[in-house]
């Protein structure tokens, strides 16, 4: 049985997520940014340990433990070991201000609450809230990738991207089966490892990780 203390934790760690995407959307500093994504993946760890706790599906414990060790522990480290070597530590360039990005984000969150409203009235989860925070925590991750212009960046967005659909996944339907979530790290880990080489190629050629300069490859 779900008593309140555990829904009033997993609607804390939701409020947490959603202000952490906030705040890695106004970031400029790429190193701080990595810093708030790891913090990102310390509370999606407290809030699948509480679901895993109080629904007795303790396979999710396994989920807590590949979510501490991958993104709050792992990823972080090997993004700020290539952040440093790339010199890329300053996210200078947006597409939008900082005042129109918030903007944006915050009528993303309005619309992502209103599209899972129908959802939640008929899911029976922990909490209701959580499937709108968990969309609206993805199409801020979205609006970050898109309005940012460094990869590296861009990368660190779609990691957070990933972190809104687990919290989705584990926090309103309990969990999806173990074979899958060891499929989606080991996806992510490869992913790093080709964008890692990724980084440094466009580094060698342009002297930059701005993807505007890709735009010069385009046939005349």
């Amino acid at each position: 049985m779900v008593t309140p203390l555990s829904s009033q934790l997993i609607d804390l760690c939701a409020a947490v997520l959603l202000l952490l995407s906030f705040s890695m959307l106004s970031q400029r500093r790429v190193l701080t940014l990595v810093d708030l994504f790891a913090l990102q993946g310390g509370t999606l760890f407290v809030s699948i340990v509480v679901v895993a706790w109080n629904t007795h599906q303790y396979q999710l414990f396994y989920s807590a433990a590949l979510t501490l060790v991958l993104k709050v522990i792992f990823l972080p480290l090997i993004l700020n070991r290539l952040i440093r070597r790339l010199g890329a530590q300053w996210e200078t360039e947006t597409l939008l201000n900082a005042s129109a990005t918030m903007l944006i984000g915050l009528l993303l969150v309005i619309f992502a609450f209103t599209l899972a409203e129908p959802i939640s009235r008929l899911a029976s989860t922990i909490t209701r809230s959580t499937l709108g925070i968990a969309l609206a925590i993805v199409m801020l991750s979205f609006l970050m990738m898109i309005t940012r212009r460094k990869a590296v960046t861009q990368v660190i967005g779609f990691l957070a991207m990933e972190n809104g659909l687990f919290f989705a996944a584990t926090s309103a339907t309990y969990g999806m089966p173990m074979v899958v979530e060891l499929g989606v790290a080991l996806d992510v880990l490869v992913g790093m490892v080709i964008l890692g080489v990724f980084f440094f190629h466009i580094r060698e050629q342009f002297d930059s990780l701005d993807l505007h300069n890709l735009e010069s490859l385009k046939e005349d």
